[in-house]
């Protein structure tokens, strides 16, 4: 069908009804209403370049860019056209002399428009941009019959010629030009800003534009709606526009995507647009067929597989990405290629020749050996499996999926062995570098998978694996802030595949295992829970299993230690008669992070021989206990204390064992007949002890002084404590003399009255701190109790101070009581005579 065709050109100066319009239609075809071309004379206005002379000559008037463009109408039709610079030669419906809006001195412009209707496709179903190259553009309005200017010559599509060499050019812009015209294409992109590229020349962007819809599929280059030359970008409703340099900066001032393909090349970087770099590899090595060849194969439009297998097999270099991009589409759809195909894509996949693999490449691989594994012939797999392998053991990549153990069993198998076997037994045998967890197992798993025996070093490495999973979970957890966040390890899934396919690893690493529990049996316990070992074999391996059944024990029982702690020993399934060391491994999981209390602690001592505990350590943690608890004043403490320095003479030393001996005392001197020297021992105790617990301190003082105010003290004692000139223990003593219980005994017995008479007023000049103590427990602890006797009290206080002292002394106790007694008639007079 013949397509209504547009004339524009711009009004000549001076002429009726010109002044302020850009130009006027001067013919259109049938079918093109007042509406439409409203629509279209915005996009067919030409702008001329700055710079241009006011007559320039024919080859500078053919220099100036053409502007040729598609656009996508209102009412869903579409616009093909070109607007080009003509020469004004001052007559016809087409000129007139001068410039207007649009047009300069000697210059105007002539837009050449095709209609096409809704559903209507351009002639021989071509392409918008592949019309850009018609002969059938005209420059003047014709006057008779009108050709379709959008008819081309048969045979290949005009736009694909040259192309390879214009792809070839501009290989630096190409991948990021071809990803943001991709973007430019899709639905949702209509009401984006347009991509702007800037040529010299506005032929380059059209070629541009052909790049594109080569690569594109056909409704996405469809949809890319596009002017070659604009002097205002960013008010252009095309998708795509081309600029001049000189207007390349204001495109950029507008925030647009600009493209600067006229200027130096731009400083390569990364592009995680695999479609793109895939599809200017392609270009690049001039092979657009290939393209047609991709949208063939499985996948979306634009997935970087279906490019990146057909570009391998085409035998175009990629990258990387293109790589792995082909190695995964192929392990998701193995059964779309031939095997052909596949063994091009293998071949491609493990040249010899490439040295940029990086590890998500390998995992690609490794999926797609998986996929092929089977299904393929063992000569098309092996060269995978054979990189897969290398990788493992000089790349250091510990999550890839190693092929299984049959993919050596040919001359492959065995030439791979022979070059990595003394590799990985060299390392293996390494002792002074640190190997990470994840690398010793790849280690162990490749030398199986290969043959390759390390019998005689698997001790050695056990030995250095079994701390190394405790640390490297340990480091993971924390950096997860705590355990409850914790998931399993990295190396988790690789190290129980390794213990499933290696008897003698397995029995080997959960011996050592077992070996160190004792040591740290938490970090163990904690292990455990996020790695479940396999021990539920026939070793013994008892400390695992404690470790193992705690977790289980505390969310049971709960805070009941001692339930906890004989389920727990129950686990092991030996006695700490016959393995002392289960003691500890029990304790260190129970009471990992607190002493155990008085009780607890007795429990554990009467659960196992002295020696048991000995050969343990665990007698420390009965010592921590007695320490702790003695801050609360517990009996018990002092008890326990006495058992452990009685059953571990030798092992209880420094601090510890001042600190035992003080409780010790304490007890001594609450309930026996502790040794000569009191004050002295504790001073002596306590300061052995340090840093001694307040509390202990306190207790002790708080003993010594209580049994300084008993009336049964010997007096050697009472002597040295008041001449030791002891600030803080006689403190202590001042505070217990003022305590209700002291009080009330001097109340009510004359006895003990008469005893702290003697005892406050015997030294006087015993040092500094003692004399204003005892006179100030004289007048404001012993007067008031006095002075609630009654006569017959007072009498016998008296008669009890002659008794035990002298009668000098009892002359003392009458002075120093006639003085209250005076003192309390004073003021009974004084009240009197108030009254009065």
């Amino acid at each position: 069908m013949s397509l209504a065709q547009v004339h524009y050109t711009s009004a000549a100066p001076g002429a009726e009804g010109s002044e302020g319009a850009a130009g006027r239609f001067t013919s259109v075809g049938p079918g093109v209403s007042g509406a439409l071309l409203a629509e279209i004379e915005p996009l067919v206005r030409y702008e001329l370049p700055g710079g241009v002379p006011d007559r320039p000559s024919d080859s500078e008037l053919r220099s100036l860019p053409q502007a040729f463009g598609y656009a996508v109408l209102s009412d869903g039709s579409r616009l093909v056209a070109r607007s080009a610079p003509v020469r004004d030669t001052g007559g016809g419906s087409d000129s007139g002399p001068g410039s207007g809006p649009g047009s300069r001195q000697g210059v105007r412009f002539h837009a050449h428009a095709v209609h096409l209707p809704p559903g209507v496709p351009l002639p021989g179903d071509r392409l918008p941009v592949e019309a850009w190259r018609s002969p059938l553009w005209v420059s003047t309005t014709p006057a008779g019959a009108i050709p379709d200017p959008l008819t081309l010559p048969p045979g290949p599509a005009a736009v694909s010629e040259g192309l390879d060499d214009f792809a070839v050019s501009r290989g630096p812009w190409l991948a990021a030009v071809l990803a943001d015209l991709r973007r430019a294409s899709e639905a949702e992109a209509a009401a984006g800003r347009p991509v702007v590229l800037v040529e010299r020349q506005c032929a380059d962007v059209a070629r541009w534009l052909g790049l594109a819809s080569v690569a594109l599929p056909r409704e996405s280059a469809e949809r890319l709606t596009f002017t070659t030359y604009t002097r205002r970008p960013g008010s252009s409703a095309s998708r795509v526009v081309g600029v001049g340099p000189e207007d390349a900066a204001a495109a950029r001032a507008a925030g647009l995507r600009v493209h600067e393909c006229a200027g130096p090349a731009p400083v390569a970087g990364a592009d995680d647009d695999v479609w793109a770099t895939t599809a200017a590899r392609i270009w690049r090595s001039r092979s657009p067929e290939l393209f047609g060849e991709a949208r063939e194969l499985p996948g979306e439009p634009f997935a970087a597989g279906p490019l990146a297998v057909t570009a391998l097999c085409a035998g175009i270099a990629l990258g990387p990405d293109g790589r792995a991009a082909a190695a995964g589409w192929a392990a998701d759809r193995p059964y779309a290629l031939d095997a052909k195909r596949t063994g091009q894509l293998v071949e491609a996949l493990t040249s010899p020749g490439i040295d940029d693999r990086t590890g998500p490449e390998f995992d690609a691989a490794g999926r797609l050996f998986g996929a092929l594994e089977g299904r393929s012939p063992a000569s098309v797999t092996a060269p995978l499996a054979a990189m897969l392998v290398t990788e493992a053991v000089r790349g250091g990549n510990g999550s890839l999926e190693l092929p299984r153990r049959d993919a050596f069993a040919g001359p492959e198998g065995a030439e791979v062995a022979g070059r990595l076997g003394p590799e990985i037994l060299t390392e293996l045998a390494d002792t002074a570098g640190s190997r990470s967890v994840a690398r010793t197992v790849q280690l162990l798993r490749v030398a199986r998978l290969l043959g390759v025996d390390g019998t005689d070093l698997l001790p050695g490495v056990v030995d250095r694996l079994a701390p190394a999973l405790l640390a490297e979970a340990a480091a993971e957890e924390t950096e997860r802030e705590g355990p409850e966040s914790a998931p399993a390890p990295a190396f988790a899934p690789a190290l129980l595949e390794l213990l499933d396919e290696q008897f003698e690893v397995r029995t080997a690493l959960l011996g050592a295992l077992d070996r160190i529990a004792p040591q740290d049996p938490g970090a163990v316990a904690r292990f455990l829970e996020r790695v479940t070992l396999p021990f539920t074999g026939t070793q013994a391996l008892p400390h695992l299993r404690m470790c193992a059944e705690v977790p289980g024990a505390m969310a049971t029982l709960g805070g009941d230690r001692a339930a906890v702690w004989h389920r727990v020993l129950r686990a092991a399934g030996l006695s700490p008669f016959a393995e002392p060391l289960v003691l500890r491994t029990a304790v260190g999981l129970v009471w990992e992070d607190r002493a155990p209390t008085v009780e607890e602690a007795r429990l554990l001592l009467d659960a196992a021989t002295s020696d048991s505990h000995r050969a343990a350590g665990t007698w420390a943690r009965l010592v921590d206990a007695a320490l702790s608890a003695s801050a609360a004043g517990t009996d018990e403490a002092a008890g326990l204390a006495h058992d452990l320095l009685r059953g571990y003479p030798a092992e209880i030393g420094g601090r510890e064992r001042a600190g035992l001996l003080l409780l010790d005392l304490v007890r001594e001197l609450r309930t026996g007949a502790p040794d000569p020297g009191w004050a002295e021992r504790v001073r002596t105790l306590c300061a052995r002890a340090e840093p001694v617990e307040p509390a202990l301190r306190e207790r002790a003082y708080a003993a010594l002084v209580e049994r300084l105010l008993a009336p049964d003290r010997p007096g050697a004692e009472l002597y040295d404590f008041v001449h030791g000139d002891d600030p803080d223990l006689i403190a202590a003593y001042d505070r217990a003399a003022r305590t209700e219980a002291v009080r009330t005994r001097l109340r009510t017995q004359p006895a003990y009255a008469a005893d702290c008479f003697t005892v406050w007023t015997a030294h006087p000049h015993a040092g500094r701190t003692w004399p204003p103590v005892a006179a100030a427990l004289l007048d404001e602890v012993l007067r008031p109790a006095v002075r609630a006797m009654s006569a017959e009290d007072v009498a016998e206080v008296e008669a009890t101070v002659g008794r035990t002292g002298s009668s000098g002394r009892a002359d003392a106790f009458r002075a120093w009581n006639r003085v209250s007694t005076l003192g309390r008639l004073g003021r009974r007079i004084a009240g009197r005579v108030r009254r009065g």
